[in-house]
């Protein structure tokens, strides 16, 4: 039934059943090309153009769709007709300046006609081109004054600035990513010409794939300022060295994130120097991409010059941090802090400190600590009795002053310490807090092992979602990771190489995979069988088709058309002929 379905003589193309995306300008086919029969000096014009104190003010009063569509094709017009700019160039930029596209028509009392009244003002009052263009690329209105060049209203007045602009776009870097180079690193538009190209390049001869560089610079566009970044050069061999492609690394970066590469460079000398392996290391960042790209935080580095300071022996430190690598999570790290003011804010001596540290610490890096006096006071005995309970038996430790030991309810903590930690990790690594209510939900919430759901995480990210995009989908939708790895991967293969559909759909509903596979099939079939034949909306999202319920499907999607209720039993028996 998957591969193709056959009812009475209709075939149906699982590439079919789905509309494809609506087509977009590539970033490669856009440019911002002029016509030459302007004049070759920038025309001088006012300080401010008649739209500036409608964009300096908050809130443009919002318009409808019609107006807005109009006010749209008037820009574009302009744009086009009479600035010179080729159609896609003007069509972008008015789509995507809806800020702009207020103003303009707040500038007009004709609501009526507001395309021959724009078409009116545009021939009589110039614009700052400069504000629909920055707008459109991602910047923010209220940012607008930090970009806008000073008396320059026409784009193709800074050709260096369109030049360089250029460059980036017909390398492939999308156009609504551009405004993160104009706030990160605003001098690459003012390079020569071929320089910006040529810097890029240096990049690719890295080994780094095209498609890679594109990522790279748009997550961190400062790597394009001044010579190729040598710590970024060093970071990629380390990656080389213990065996972690540097593709993988750059699919695990984000945009909304700013990246350290001298903070990378220095956790894995770090990690080197205490004493891991290259497959220790391989293995560590390959379970934690966080750890690589984060770096260690300072806490990290007071641990292992606290662990030094109580007396343990450089040797063992460096085992520790082998050994138990959680303490590198900068939560644990600052569990293990308190652990070690703990006994020695009770006066407890560097030999005992020493003593239950290297016995204890498989269980210690699993707790946060209440504070020496909320337990003092819990078990009305001062600090010198608390020291001896604790020397007489240091598993007191973690009975007397851990938090998870006593639950709200006043309940032991019943969960396997391994167990509970492997789950706890986890969570941490998706941006939870320890010890807050958002965490013991989610503990209830994820079903299985550490272990498990981190395997049900990664096949995620190795189908080819982005890493950060999968957090925000667990976290919406987190009974996804409640089935098993096998399940989530036919449900991937269906929709990656059955039905063609880009896996970032999923970003938006990721529920999508809390739908059994046999309605998912019979629904999109139905879908796929009424879009041949003009019966539906060509453009519906998955979430519409798969999520709405038996008797609105039937209504909509069945009874829609007059085959369509035979239709329809012919793909629920096709159903339960394959699951017999």
């Amino acid at each position: 039934m998957i591969s193709l379905l056959n009812l009475n003589g209709f075939y149906f193309s699982h590439h079919a059943m789905l509309p494809k995306p609506l087509s977009q300008k590539t970033p490669s086919s856009i440019s911002l090309k002029v016509r030459c029969f302007r004049a070759s000096e920038p025309i001088p014009l006012p300080s401010s153009s008649p739209l500036s104190s409608v964009l300096s003010s908050r809130s443009p009063k919002r318009v409808s769709r019609l107006l807005r569509s109009e006010a749209q094709h008037a820009l574009m017009d302009y744009m086009h007709s009479t600035r010179g700019y080729t159609f896609s160039d003007a069509e972008y930029i008015s789509e995507n300046s809806p800020r702009f596209i207020e103003s303009l028509v707040s500038m007009i009392d004709d609501k009526d006609d507001v395309l021959r009244s724009l078409e009116r003002f545009l021939r009589y009052n110039p614009i700052n081109e400069f504000e629909p263009f920055f707008e459109s690329l991602g910047i923010d209105p209220s940012e607008l004054y930090l970009f806008l060049p000073h008396g320059m209203f026409f784009l193709a007045d800074d050709h260096v600035l369109l030049q360089n602009f250029h460059a980036l776009c017909n390398y492939g870097v999308p156009r609504n990513r551009m405004g993160k180079f104009f706030k990160e690193a605003k001098e690459i538009f003012g390079y020569a010409s071929g320089v910006l190209l040529s810097k890029l390049e240096a990049y690719e001869n890295l080994g780094l794939r095209k498609s890679t560089v594109v990522k790279l610079v748009v997550c961190c566009p400062l790597l394009l300022v001044g010579d190729v970044n040598f710590e970024f050069v060093s970071v990629l061999d380390w990656l080389k060295r213990i065996g972690i492609e540097s593709d993988w690394m750059v699919n695990y970066l984000s945009c909304s994130r700013t990246y350290s590469w001298k903070r990378m460079l220095d956790a894995m000398l770090f990690l080197h120097k205490v004493g891991y392996s290259e497959e220790q290391m391989h293995n560590l960042f390959r379970e934690n991409p966080k750890l690589l790209l984060e770096g260690f935080g300072r806490k990290v580095y007071l641990v292992f010059g606290r662990l030094l300071k109580v007396g343990v022996e450089m040797n063992v430190v460096y085992s520790y941090f082998v050994e138990y690598p959680n303490i590198l999570l900068n939560k644990c790290a600052n569990d293990m802090l308190r652990v070690i003011d703990f006994l020695g804010a009770i006066g407890m001596g560097k030999d005992d400190i020493t003593h239950i540290l290297s016995k204890y610490m498989h269980l210690l890096i699993t707790r946060s600590l209440k504070g020496h006096k909320t337990v003092c006071q819990e078990l009305k005995v001062g600090k010198a009795d608390l020291y001896q309970i604790i020397k007489d038996d240091p598993l007191k430790l973690i009975s007397l002053a851990s938090k998870q030991e006593q639950k709200g309810n006043g309940k032991v903590d019943s969960h396997d310490p391994r167990n509970y930690l492997e789950k706890t990790t986890f969570l941490l690594k998706l941006g939870y807090i320890e010890n807050s209510e958002e965490m013991a939900k989610a503990l209830k919430m994820f079903r299985g092992r550490g272990d498990q759901l981190q395997e049900r995480f990664d096949c995620l990210v190795e189908a080819g979602l982005d890493y950060n995009s999968v957090i925000e989908m667990i976290k919406r939708a987190p009974m996804i990771l409640s089935q098993n790895k096998a399940v989530i991967q036919k449900k991937i293969d269906f929709l990656k190489n059955v039905l063609d559909y880009p896996l970032e759909g999923l970003v938006g509903f990721p529920t999508y995979f809390c739908h059994d596979l046999d309605k998912i099939v019979e629904r999109l079939s139905m879908y796929a069988w009424l879009k041949e034949r003009n019966a539906v909306n060509p453009t519906l999202t998955l979430s519409t088709i798969i999520a709405s319920n038996d008797k609105r499907f039937v209504k909509y999607f069945v009874n829609v058309h007059p085959q369509g209720s035979a239709i329809w039993k012919g793909l629920k028996r096709l159903s339960n002929k394959d699951k017999n």
